[in-house]
């Protein structure tokens, strides 16, 4: 199976909302697809902390990690 990305994941959820918003789904149907959207919700959270951690921290010339500040 193909790792899940971050941009697959967002196109996973564009598919469940076109589905929901359609409302030719049972209510059964619609809890699932809400179910899995909110799980999908959930890993692009945890994607996108990961990245703005990454972000923030940038190697100094000395090898350590420092903060990321930015300068006005």
């Amino acid at each position: 199976m193909k790792e899940k990305t971050f941009e697959s994941s967002i196109k996973s959820l564009e598919k469940i909302i076109n589905e929901l918003e359609s409302g030719e789904l049972d209510l059964d149907k619609s809890i699932s697809k809400y179910t899995e959207a909110m799980k999908l919700i959930e890993f692009c959270e945890s994607k996108l902390n990961n990245a703005t951690e990454t972000i923030n921290k940038l190697v100094s010339e000395n090898g350590k990690l420092s903060d990321f500040k930015v300068e006005e």
